[in-house]
């Protein structure tokens, strides 16, 4: 995580706030800890995480969440949840205000770059939707890591492959000529 100095905060057009506030090592196994806050109706779409698990604590409120094929569940302020790595799942606030949560993300392998790349994409793109070109990237580069279930498999396995091909040709990625290797 070079060139990253703690915390760091990220948010999107969404009402999502992530602050990322350093890296431990428990157990013999790395750790980025968070805090976030999620305005009221918001929350990630159904996802999944190959490689990380991801602990998430609610500090204030109540949280929403669902595991893919399973029913929503709900959790509320001194309870947590872990999604373990490869297991679809979602969340969101479920409460009129907003809602706090803690945790963290082990290991952290390309999460925090993916994240921080996505929600500046959010922000650029004024829309729920990255920047077409980012996330063509980021769930095509990374997608031993990362996947969004709510996107069709043609557009995730043919249309943003195609439209990282014409980025490319575009010069669209230069910025990203330091990312992280996918893991």
């Amino acid at each position: 995580m070079s060139g990253i100095t703690f915390p760091h905060t990220i948010k999107n057009t969404l009402g999502e706030s992530i602050t990322f506030k350093g890296l431990i090592t428990e157990n013999g196994t790395e750790k980025i800890i968070l805090e976030a806050s999620v305005a009221p109706g918001s929350g990630p779409a159904m996802h999944v995480h190959y490689k990380q698990d991801e602990c998430l604590k609610v500090t204030k409120g109540k949280m929403g969440y669902q595991l893919l094929g399973q029913e929503p569940q709900f959790i509320n302020a001194g309870e947590e949840i872990l999604f373990p790595k490869g297991i679809p799942h979602r969340f969101w606030n479920a409460t009129e205000e907003d809602l706090l949560l803690e945790g963290w993300v082990s290991p952290p392998n390309t999460f925090l770059f993916f994240l921080s790349t996505l929600y500046a994409a959010q922000a650029k793109s004024g829309r729920s939707q990255p920047d077409a070109f980012v996330g063509a990237y980021l769930l095509t580069r990374y997608r031993n890591e990362y996947d969004m279930l709510e996107i069709p498999g043609f557009v995730r396995k043919v249309i943003m492959p195609l439209t990282v091909f014409i980025g490319n040709l575009l010069g669209k990625y230069k910025a990203f000529k330091d990312a992280p290797e996918p893991v």
